[in-house]
């Protein structure tokens, strides 16, 4: 009798440590992790536009070959994104975000060292490729060890994330002029931040406990949330049957066309009006700065909601109230209507919250991340460049700024399908 009751005991002993480093000292470990990755998926974007006309002198890129460059970041996140749950069933969440940062670092190191445009196209996206795969899986990686906060850790990356894109576009040039004014150098030294984020990754990926938890004589033992299996359809075998998710890919799509139209095209709204080149770009970082706060806020409040549609609802009337200013008067109330559309390019965070949201368990949540993020960004894709053949055209925004209003109005009715208390899977 005395020697069963030690031999539990002890064997407690040497389990509590592994338990309370797997959930305890890995939770802290994994919210310095989603930040750091969360801070380095969109440099590889912003940096380039601040130098990219020394980026095409140097290389010799066409301005066809530019203008490819902008639509090679959603082509990459819609075709890569969706081997991400393949991957992740394989090798699970956290090694394939270590592998996928990685792979980031790599690119975005080795890009500027290019000495012809195809070379430079091809490193891009590389790095695009790795930042899909993490794209797909950081809602994951939520879902299983921040279980009961889906809403706040979302917000919280989402915030690391806009942080991340407004940095590197307001710094690259500082520190090109650093380096003896080498824009290769301003633009290498992302890939040296990119590389910071691989370590907590490779520590997460060897605690266990939260991407495969162990396993007992009679099944899988207690874990934060079910592990993504080896079996199972396909991101698209049960999601194409899934109403709620088409509801989140029309949503993920519909905003990311719009925020590929902010990104690129409001400096030029703006400079049409009269204003000044100076003045049009610092009211496009409002745009982006204004992330940084609501991200988390509205992430939080979302993930404390049972329905999310009152809150797309909201952020759809702040877009649709942003273009009517765009068309009446762009140049009167500019930093009103600055504000107004950086509100609504909070649907972001929003979405990524729903994707956590409506998905029973981690393994759910793999396939529609995938499944929505994928579909979304292939919708997304023909939107920048629909606005600005009708900018083309009519010689003038009001016809783009209707057609975009028609968008914000379809996507506002997919949020309130997607924001409806509904599971998928």
């Amino acid at each position: 009798m005395i020697i069963r009751r030690k031999v539990p005991a002890r064997s407690a002993r040497r389990r509590d440590p592994a338990r309370a480093g797997g959930r305890a000292g890995g939770r802290g470990l994994a919210v310095a992790a989603l930040l750091l990755v969360a801070f380095n998926l969109r440099p590889a974007v912003t940096s380039l536009g601040p130098v990219l006309a020394e980026a095409r002198s140097a290389l010799g890129m066409s301005g066809a070959a530019a203008g490819l460059l902008t639509s090679v970041p959603a082509l990459c996140f819609a075709l890569v994104g969706v081997t991400a749950p393949r991957l992740s069933r394989r090798y699970g969440p956290s090694a394939v975000v270590a592998a996928g940062t990685a792979v980031v670092a790599v690119g975005l190191v080795l890009r500027p060292l290019s000495g012809g445009t195809v070379l430079f196209l091809a490193l891009s996206a590389l790095a695009l490729a790795g930042i899909a795969v993490a794209n797909v899986l950081l809602p994951v990686v939520v879902k299983q060890r921040f279980p009961d906060q889906v809403g706040r850790m979302t917000g919280l990356y989402s915030m690391a994330l806009n942080l991340g894109a407004a940095v590197a576009a307001a710094a690259t040039v500082p520190l090109s002029g650093a380096f003896g004014g080498q824009w290769r150098w301003g633009l290498g030294a992302w890939g040296v931040v990119a590389a910071l984020a691989v370590p907590p990754w490779i520590v997460l990926a060897r605690l266990r406990t939260a991407d495969r938890p162990p396993r007992t004589a009679s099944g899988p033992g207690p874990a934060p949330a079910p592990p993504p299996g080896p079996a199972g359809p396909g991101p698209g075998a049960r999601m194409t049957r899934s109403p709620t998710a088409w509801a989140l890919a029309a949503y993920f799509g519909l905003q990311a066309g719009a925020a590929y139209v902010v990104i690129g095209w409001l400096p030029q709204m703006y400079r049409d009006a009269g204003l000044p080149a100076g003045r049009a770009g610092l009211l496009f970082a409002v745009t982006s700065l204004l992330g940084v706060p609501l991200s988390f806020a509205l992430s939080a409040l979302a993930g404390r909601l049972r329905r999310q549609s009152g809150i797309a609802v909201a952020l759809g009337v702040f877009g649709l109230a942003g273009y009517a200013g765009l068309w009446a008067a762009p140049a009167a109330a500019p930093w009103v209507w600055a504000v107004l559309l950086g509100v609504a390019n909070c649907s972001f965070p929003l979405a990524l919250t729903m994707i956590g949201l409506r998905g029973r368990n981690s393994a759910t949540v793999v396939r529609l991340s995938a499944f929505a993020q994928s579909t979304g960004y292939l919708l997304s894709i023909p939107v920048p460049f629909l606005v600005g053949a009708l900018y083309e055209r009519t010689d003038g925004w009001r016809i783009p700024l209707v057609f975009l209003a028609v968008l914000m109005v379809a996507q506002l009715a997919a949020g309130v399908l997607a924001g409806r208390d509904r599971s998928v899977g």
